[in-house]
């Protein structure tokens, strides 16, 4: 079983910076597949980006490209989302997501691909 638990979250100004963390539990996190999904108030979960287990390949949704930037750092079982130049439309929960693959440049964009969730962290932006 992995278990992920989302941080970083919180209420800023539109123009301000965040950076989320998921932290993974277990042992083979370099095997993860991970993905950040968001769900705005009254709206369904959508795709936010993704990175492959190896970090070589990384993909995004066209609305958060050259602003958002995903990561991660295996020796922490962590995944980043750095998310700059913060719009009020970027107000949701934030989830985490993986799917564990042997494939070391796969990614995954569709929430239904997902096998594992966090909790969440809400990210308010106001304008």
């Amino acid at each position: 079983q992995v278990q992920l638990v989302e941080s970083g979250g919180g209420l800023v100004q539109a123009g301000d910076s965040l950076r989320l963390s998921c932290a993974a539990s277990g042992r083979t996190f370099s095997t993860y597949a991970m993905t950040w999904i968001r769900q705005a108030p009254g709206k369904e979960r959508e795709f936010v980006a993704a990175i492959s287990p190896g970090g070589s390949n990384t993909v995004y949704q066209d609305s958060v490209k050259g602003r958002f930037t995903v990561s991660r750092e295996d020796a922490k079982n962590t995944v980043y989302l750095q998310m700059n130049s913060l719009k009020p439309e970027d107000t949701a929960v934030y989830y985490c997501a993986a799917r564990i693959t042997h494939y070391s440049t796969t990614y995954y964009s569709h929430p239904g691909a997902m096998e594992y969730w966090g909790k969440g962290t809400l990210v308010t932006v106001s304008s």
